[in-house]
């Protein structure tokens, strides 16, 4: 299985979209998989149409230890499941902060887990705290969506930093393994300029820092598109709300390029010895 944390700490640069969507196209190709919302805000888990009230668990239950992902887990369609969050997820920070291991108790409830599945992809808050924390201790990959602005690479050394000093000190597995843009303009020379300024920007930190050696700039770029904004009021992908849109055409062509990660060699012999 494939564990995906998607993660920046700047809001509105397309993560849940692109959380999301990428696990829908997933979804279609058959492969198995599971989104977890990390976010407070619930932003993933409405996108499904999905709100976890009443007698519903949580991803709060679920740090908390009142309730199994099992017990969590809704199923979307027959390849695509979610694990909601909802507001009560803030508290969690607090309730968590004096907690002995609390960057672990994610990782550890996903142990307990034996729901097979090809992906599991995580929805990070817009923040580095505890949520963000467990989400790194738990997976393999990160994926880190950006936005072709130039305040885009603002912060983003910070980002780098919390996640090597994660993958260093609590999860030698983690590595940044892919880098999205999203709401791009094809029509604006200043998109061009800042794609190559991240791109550039990756190879001469890259070579130096196992944790990011080989992450791949995705070719794909998600244009800007009106019907990816909508789809979430309606609790659909894009697939099943515009599937001939330029956003289900993208997430699409993205789909396909993590699946050849997988030819690849994601995590390979030589980069585990690094």
């Amino acid at each position: 299985m494939r564990s995906i944390a998607v993660i920046n700490q700047k809001g509105g640069v397309g993560k849940t979209t692109s959380s999301v969507n990428l696990a829908a196209a997933l979804a279609k190709t058959g492969r198995r998989v599971c989104v977890m919302d990390l976010d407070p805000q619930a932003h993933a888990s409405l996108h499904f149409g999905i709100t976890a009230v009443g007698d519903q668990p949580s991803m709060y239950e679920i740090l908390c230890g009142d309730a199994s992902i099992e017990q969590a887990r809704c199923k979307v369609n027959d390849c695509l499941s979610v694990v909601p969050s909802n507001l009560d997820l803030a508290a969690a920070e607090l309730e968590l902060a004096g907690e002995v291991g609390r960057e672990m108790i994610l990782r550890d409830r996903l142990e307990d887990d034996a729901e097979p599945f090809d992906y599991l992809i995580l929805d990070c808050p817009p923040s580095l705290g505890v949520l963000t924390i467990n989400a790194l201790v738990a997976v393999d990959e990160v994926f880190l969506p950006l936005q072709p602005h130039f305040l885009a690479l603002h912060g983003l050394s910070k980002l780098l930093r919390t996640v090597e000093v994660v993958s260093r000190r609590l999860n030698s597995k983690l590595r940044l393994s892919g880098v999205m843009l999203c709401m791009y303009d094809s029509n604006t020379r200043l998109a061009a300029e800042v794609s190559t300024d991240i791109d550039e920007f990756f190879q001469a930190t890259g070579g130096g820092r196992a944790f990011f050696r080989g992450a791949k700039f995705f070719n794909t770029r998600i244009r800007r598109n009106i019907r990816l904004a909508e789809a979430p009021s309606f609790g659909q992908s894009i697939f099943e709300y515009s599937p001939d849109s330029n956003g289900a055409v993208d997430y699409h062509a993205l789909a396909e390029e993590v699946i050849e990660q997988e030819a690849a060699a994601v995590v390979t012999p030589e980069r585990m010895a690094a």
